[in-house]
Order: structure tokens, then C-alpha cells, then sequence
């Protein structure tokens, strides 16, 4: 389904999604306090749609369905460099190249819900000033003090400027952190170069390189919750499938409050509650993957085939 197609739109998306220098749309800026989130469709008439996220998920309202697992391939190799980490003043954004078809196929992920195959684009953070908030989705009433967005193209868009304009576009992997004594490993590598990115625009090209799957440990993935929604920042383009994993990873305090020390470039204000408010569910199912269902196999292929019957909408 076509939702729309406009350059410039697709530009000021890629430098907020993945933190992607541009001259003509750097001075594009937006702010998260209350008043400033309700301007945002004035200018991206997309943020004030119907199916826009983050939500609030419970285990209550989603429909259970056998679903095939979330297929992630190439997330054991080690990724292409150099991966650049930028402070665009909205979040801390990790840019990544593409890998060298002669040396293999670019992370990719499939599964769940999803009819395509999607390629990696970038990932980035949403975190809270205090502890109690920071993470964009509601999980069961949790808000958590960090979320991480791992963000997907569509593999029949060739952009994620065309993909934007798309309903099935992107696809967004969701992970959430809880606020740990000791530091976390999976992250620990990452942060070390935080301290050359503070201020606002600065961007370091990383002179190391990992694995997603690094940054995951050893979570569990088997279940997630899968619902249609929103890029969470303008041009808040309808364009993204949500595949939400309830299982927490850890990050210490002290690791967070190396995330509230980066800087906007705005008055010196520092980066924290990058979140934006929670939207209405409206007409859409919320989808939770069964786990541990005793079917026979052939049980499990007919739910498995059954479950592309059910819409996204009501």
C-alpha cells in the first residue's frame, strides 16, 4: 500500500533515523517537551495519523498466534566498516555500510508477520532523564529507562526514501533496557567512544567493528509482539512494522548516565527524555507470538499458514 512520496520528506527522515549529514536539512530540528511533540504536525501532517507509534502494548489486548520466529541472518558477522556513531541532537545513531556483495548477503531479518525479507539500516537509542522513563513503548505498564530501535528496509524498495512511502517500508526490531549494579558487556564497547560524541554533530568513525548479535547476548527472542505503526520522530511516515521483545537487556547506571551527559546543541541542554508521548491504539490488533504450544507438526504448519489470515486492522 502506497502512502506517499516526497523527497524532502525522505531526506529529513534519513538524517533522523540515522543521523545522515546533510547541508540542506541539518538545521532541521524538533524538540520532545509536550507542546513541542503537538507542533510536530504542523509541519508532517503523517504525525497526526492513525496508526502512529510508540503504543502501549499489554499481554492483555494482544491476540496470541502461532507465528513463525523472527529470522535474523547475518547478525553473527561481524558488520562492514567503518560504522559511524553521531550525535544528531535527537539521539545517538549508528550508520552502517553496506556489506560487499563478493563477501556476502547484509543483515537481514524475516519472519513473524512479515511477507519480505528486510535489510539492515541503522540503529539508534531513546533514553529518560530519570530512571522510571525513557523507552518509547509501554510494555505491560513498564516504561523502561532505554530503548533500542534496530531499523530494516524493505527489500523491494532500493530506498528507504521509497520505503517510507510504503506501508510495509521498514521494519523496526524494538529491545528494551532495565537499570542494572554492573555494567553491561553488550553495550560496554559501544560506549567507549560516547565521550567523543557529546556534543551536538560530533560523529566518530568507529576503529573497531562487532556483531549485532554482540549487542543481544544471549536474550531471548522466542517471543515479540508485532503491531503496524510509525516512524516515532517527523516525518512520522505510517511505513513501519514493530517487532517489540519483552525480554530486558541490562545496562548499569553508570553506563546510562553516559547517555544524559550527550548534548542537543541547544542551549546546552542535555539529551535526555528523547521519547515521544504514547499514541492511541485506534482500530489496530497487536499480535504476540505462542511459545511453547504442544502441536504436532502439522498442527503448527496449518496455525503457521493461518496466521497471514489476520489483519493488522479491525
Amino acid at each position: 500500500m502506497k502512502l506517499y512520496q516526497g523527497t524532502v520528506e525522505a531526506v529529513i527522515a534519513a538524517v533522523l533515523i540515522f543521523g545522515v549529514h546533510n547541508a540542506s536539512v541539518s538545521g532541521h530540528r524538533f524538540g520532545y517537551s509536550k507542546p513541542e511533540q503537538r507542533r510536530w504536525s504542523k509541519s508532517h501532517e503523517s504525525c497526526a495519523g492513525k496508526h502512529q507509534s510508540p503504543i502501549a502494548v499489554t499481554s492483555s489486548r494482544a491476540i496470541p498466534l502461532n507465528m513463525p520466529a523472527i529470522e535474523m541472518v547475518g547478525y553473527n558477522n561481524l558488520l562492514p566498516g567503518p560504522i559511524t556513531l553521531h550525535n544528531n541532537g535527537h539521539s545517538v545513531s549508528l550508520s552502517i555500510p553496506k556489506t560487499d556483495p563478493s563477501k556476502g548477503k547484509h543483515p537481514y531479518v524475516f519472519g513473524g508477520k512479515l511477507e519480505n525479507e528486510y535489510e539492515l539500516e541503522g540503529l539508534h537509542f531513546h533514553w529518560g532523564d530519570k530512571n522510571n522513563r525513557g523507552a518509547e513503548h509501554v510494555m505491560n505498564d513498564i516504561r523502561y529507562p532505554l530503548e533500542m530501535h534496530i531499523i530494516h528496509r524493505n527489500r523491494k524498495y532500493k530506498s528507504v526514501g521509497e520505503a517510507l512511502g510504503y506501508s510495509d517500508g521498514l521494519t523496526v526490531l524494538g529491545f528494551f533496557y532495565q537499570v542494572t549494579e554492573h555494567d553491561s558487556h553488550e553495550i560496554a564497547s559501544l560506549m567507549r567512544t560516547f565521550p567523543m560524541i557529546e556534543e551536538f554533530d560530533q560523529q566518530v568513525h568507529l576503529n573497531h567493528t562487532f556483531t549485532l548479535n554482540s549487542l543481544l547476548g544471549d536474550l531471548d527472542m522466542t517471543r515479540f509482539y508485532t503491531y503496524k505503526g510509525s516512524l516515532t520522530t517527523p516525518p512520522c511516515s505510517e511505513a513501519v512494522t514493530w517487532i517489540l521483545f519483552p525480554e530486558v537487556l541490562d545496562i548499569s547506571i553508570t553506563q546510562i548516565r553516559r547517555f544524559r551527559m550527550l548534548d542537543t546543541g541547544l542551549h546546552g541542554s542535555p539529551m535526555v527524555d528523547n521519547f515521544r508521548a504514547l499514541q492511541p491504539l485506534g482500530n489496530r490488533r497487536i499480535f504476540v507470538r505462542k511459545v511453547n504450544a504442544r502441536n504436532t507438526a502439522l498442527d503448527t504448519l496449518r496455525s503457521e499458514i493461518d496466521h497471514t489470515k489476520w489483519d493488522w486492522v479491525y
